[in-house]
């Protein structure tokens, strides 16, 4: 049984609420709400899309939790745990060892990754899982989500100052740095850090940088040199030419179809209209619409 959160109660009772059967629904008491519960949104300044969805899924990740306990409190029965990534956040409780609750948050956007690290004295590898929702990718000028997530996993020297405590050795060495993907999620979120601080400058400033987006993404030697494929579903765009100031739209793929969201206007658009958002192959250029976030789905889960 899916478990809603206050969130997704809120919208869907605005929802039902309204007597017209088509239309628009301003979400003010859902903003309302998300200034009470965090003072980042308080302000009147632009926010930030990719702050939003950390904090949207970490709070539904809380809320859920909150409501498990409650009802476990009550009596009530709940899904069964599974024992995630991070371990149990209690690991101990009454002397019984408890797991974490494993939500559908969890089950669609939580991905492993394994940051490795190899002596290159005695060729020791030591490995470290951290569990992720999304990915953050820095971005170059015309470059592609492949050549990305290829720099995002490239092998790193660690020398000089920045030498690697072997634990087998005993002593400061030279080592090669490695994180990659272990465990792929079902939905696959990158961010492209399109917003960069600019020591010469003092402030941070846009990249609109042309970033090719596949509709189709494989993702290789992730879990055991196995190929996941991802299939594109949505990408939150940023409108405007720098980080202080702009607007957010979305494309969403429903029913096989693309549709485009600006607030209120919703229209339908052709497929190759979706590259169009990809950035900017010029450093000046009058075309500030550029992908932001990307959201794929996992092809595998949909052929098993």
């Amino acid at each position: 049984m899916v478990v809603f959160s206050f969130w997704q109660r809120l919208l869907i009772a605005l929802i039902n609420l309204q007597k017209k059967k088509t239309g628009v629904i301003a979400p003010k008491r859902f903003v309302q709400r998300l200034k009470k519960q965090n003072e980042l949104f308080r302000s009147y300044m632009h926010q930030d899309a990719h702050e939003f969805l950390n904090f949207l899924l970490n709070e539904l990740v809380d809320i859920l939790e909150k409501e498990d306990q409650a009802a476990k409190k009550e009596g009530g029965t709940s899904s069964p745990s599974e024992k995630t990534v991070n371990g149990p956040k209690n690991p101990q409780a009454n002397g019984v060892q408890k797991e974490p609750l494993v939500t559908w948050v969890h089950k669609n956007f939580q991905g492993i990754l394994t940051n490795e690290t190899r002596c290159l004295r005695c060729e020791t590898v030591t490995a470290r899982d951290e569990a992720f929702f999304d990915l953050s990718l820095d971005i170059e000028q015309n470059s592609s989500i492949t050549s990305c997530l290829k720099n995002f996993s490239s092998t790193e020297t660690l020398n000089a100052e920045d030498k690697f405590f072997c634990d087998k050795c005993c002593s400061l060495q030279e080592a090669q740095k490695r994180m990659k993907i272990k465990k792929p999620p079902h939905i696959l979120v990158i961010h492209l850090k399109r917003f960069k601080y600019i020591e010469q400058l003092g402030r941070y400033k846009k990249l609109s940088y042309r970033v090719v987006f596949p509709l189709e993404l494989k993702l290789s030697n992730t879990v055991e040199d196995a190929d996941s494929e991802y299939s594109l579903f949505a990408v939150v765009v940023h409108v405007g030419s720098g980080p202080n100031h702009g607007h957010y739209v979305s494309l969403v793929k429903s029913h096989n179809h693309w549709l485009f969201f600006d607030d209120e206007n919703v229209e339908m658009i052709d497929e190759s209209a979706v590259q169009t958002f990809f950035g900017s192959a010029q450093e000046y250029s009058s075309n500030t619409d550029h992908g932001y976030i990307l959201f794929y789905e996992s092809l595998c889960a949909n052929k098993s």
